[in-house]
């Protein structure tokens, strides 16, 4: 029997967000496809035992014709069970004209207040008929490919991740933040940084680098996600924007500082390991998607003081 998930979201920290119950679905119907928008799942996953095989489906996407090319493409799979994790009617409808036997969705209405969270775990519960549904899991990571990673840990140094990178702009808090916050921590303590950014935002990991050097920082920019996982799983915190390397490091059991400019609430609702830091008198249920709070309504000492906290300093 073969089960496949499909993940209606092209970045990966909302693939990410949906991992447990992926891993659910996985201890009923055993090792589970996973269908997705997202370019660089795979990256993550490709070890995982409880995922048989991430397929990153890039056409089929917005037409209503492209239905029976979809269909045409699902009954190649020899699907049995598929659960779709979002309202569409067409990867539905696409399901049914593929003769899958047994097809689950969202319900049709409500996209616009979906909150991601609560969705998934209610729409698990319902398909596995269970009364409780864990919202975060364990990223499986290789033990050959950590004894790698563990080679860039700084002994004897808090290692910290620092997530300077992010898929819009509006949701950075920006080099010069980082590099004051940087200074203030190594007044405190002995700290190592790992900038984590994609090439896109290379130019601020560059300008953190200027200014702090390479003594006390390395840059990812240059390395692929299956080999940034297993170095953010030996860190000792993730400090930084809204970006996959949160949603990895709080599923690493590693605490997490996500700092909200315009992050909804759901992408830091679903981890005990998740910690926000908000704009002065606003609170998590005001920000969403249209915000945009200034990175300056976050200061440096509020990022300070949390981390202190959270470390024990």
């Amino acid at each position: 029997m073969k089960t496949a998930i499909f993940l209606s979201y092209k970045g990966l920290g909302s693939n990410l967000l949906h991992l447990a119950y992926c891993h659910q679905i996985a201890r009923k119907y055993g090792p589970v496809t996973v269908i997705t928008f997202c370019k660089n799942l795979n990256e993550v996953l490709a070890k995982d035992p409880k995922i048989k095989e991430v397929i990153f489906l890039d056409k089929y996407q917005k037409k209503i014709s492209d239905i029976l090319k979809l269909s045409n493409f699902l009954s190649k799979l020899e699907i049995d069970n598929i659960f779709i994790f979002y309202p569409s009617i067409r990867f539905f409808l696409a399901s049914k004209i593929a003769k899958i036997k047994n097809v689950k969705c969202y319900l049709f209405y409500g996209k616009k207040k979906l909150h991601l969270v609560n969705a998934a775990k209610n729409f698990t519960k319902k398909i596995l008929n269970i009364k409780n549904c864990p919202t975060e899991t364990n990223i499986y990571i290789d033990k050959f490919d950590k004894e790698i990673a563990s080679k860039f840990i700084v002994k004897n140094k808090i290692n910290i991740i620092l997530g300077i990178g992010s898929s819009g702009p509006t949701t950075k808090w920006g080099s010069e933040n980082y590099i004051n916050l940087i200074k203030k921590m190594l007044r405190k303590n002995d700290f190592f940084f790992f900038l984590l950014c994609g090439q896109n935002d290379k130019d601020q990991s560059d300008k953190i680098i200027k200014e702090i050097g390479t003594k006390y920082c390395l840059p990812l920019h240059s390395k692929n996600i299956s080999e940034i996982i297993p170095i953010i799983s030996l860190t000792n915190l993730y400090v930084g924007n809204d970006s996959f390397g949160h949603h990895v490091s709080s599923q690493c059991n590693i605490p997490s500082i996500v700092i909200m400019l315009d992050t909804p609430k759901a992408y830091t609702d679903y981890s005990r390991n998740q910690f926000r830091v908000l704009p002065n008198n606003i609170n998590e249920n005001q920000i969403t998607h249209d915000s945009r709070y200034s990175n300056k309504s976050i200061s440096v000492e509020k990022v300070f003081e949390k981390i202190c906290s959270i470390l024990k300093l």
